[in-house]
């Protein structure tokens, strides 16, 4: 039995390359429930969709119900489900092993940094190798999205202001992350270095987002093999303590963190090169593969 507000919201572009509609997918992979089709007067953006509250969801929940407006999944191409949001919010060292991995304190504080909206990509898009960098890591990351804004934020009520979850990749040039000046930003934020997807997973459809298996594979070979139950600041804690600073607004991404395996700790190190393929994987939200070209 489905739980009531329990979907997997898509952005997809329908046969042609029409303009990008609002969909679900009937269950993880499955064929795609065209929204805009079912429910013409909702928004096509995510964030606007998300901004309406629970009136979206719950026509979201209507068409899902109603058994129409069903296309299937090969005729249909994902993009993020997010594409246009306000902010993409990032925490570093944040998994336990990982602080292992390179021998650092464990932060007793969030580490955030940012990443411009502009690295958003599809679940199934191309990461560009950029000329700029020889050092491009993978990073699979989970990420939450907010629904609810809000500033000043109690623990307590945390949750309250997430919609769901979905997939990210946190792609990274190491040499300017850690040589060159240690220019996060700039390392971070190269065009396509965050594909994001398939889906977002309203939080009613996931068991315990902080109890998740977190997986990335580059050309088959598993890389990270971790849980979120590493995660050192979860999710209400990384809320409150953001939105101290920033007013949290719907559609804002926030990704948290990644478990060890990283090129850049491999003995040697191994970094993508073009033609390589990188696979993330989050249980109960889906995979997202990337080809780097």
């Amino acid at each position: 039995m489905r739980l009531l507000g329990a979907m997997r919201l898509v952005r997809f572009r329908g046969a042609g390359g029409a303009e990008p509609r609002l969909g679900l997918e009937e269950a993880a992979g499955g064929n795609v429930v065209d929204l805009s089709a079912a429910e013409p007067a909702l928004p096509r953006s995510m964030r606007a969709f998300l901004e309406s509250g629970q009136s979206g969801l719950a026509a979201a929940q209507r068409a899902l119900e109603s058994g129409q407006h069903r296309l299937p999944r090969e005729t249909v191409r994902l993009l993020a489900p997010v594409g246009d949001p306000e902010k993409v919010i990032c925490v570093g060292l944040n998994y336990r092993d990982h602080c292992l991995e390179q021998n650092v304190k464990i932060p007793t504080e969030p580490i955030i940094f940012n990443k411009f909206p502009s690295t958003i990509i599809g679940p199934f898009d191309d990461i560009v190798h950029p000329e700029e960098s020889s050092e491009v890591d993978w990073e699979v990351e989970l990420a939450a999205v907010i629904g609810k804004k809000g500033r000043h934020i109690e623990e307590s009520s945390a949750l309250d202001h997430v919609v769901g979850f979905t997939v990210a990749n946190d792609v990274s040039a190491r040499d300017w992350q850690m040589k060159n000046g240690r220019q996060w930003l700039l390392a971070k934020t190269f065009d396509t270095f965050c594909p994001l997807g398939p889906a977002l997973v309203t939080k009613e459809a996931v068991a315990d987002v902080h109890n998740l298996s977190i997986r990335c594979s580059v050309n088959g070979q598993l890389m990270q093999d971790s849980s979120t139950s590493q995660l050192i600041f979860r999710l209400p804690k990384l809320i409150a303590w953001i939105s101290r600073f920033v007013t949290l607004v719907p559609g804002d991404i926030l990704l948290t963190g990644t478990p060890p395996g990283v090129g850049a700790f491999q003995k040697p190190p191994v970094f993508l090169k073009r033609g390589d393929e990188v696979q993330c994987e989050i249980e109960e939200l889906g995979t997202i593969c990337n080809k780097v070209v």
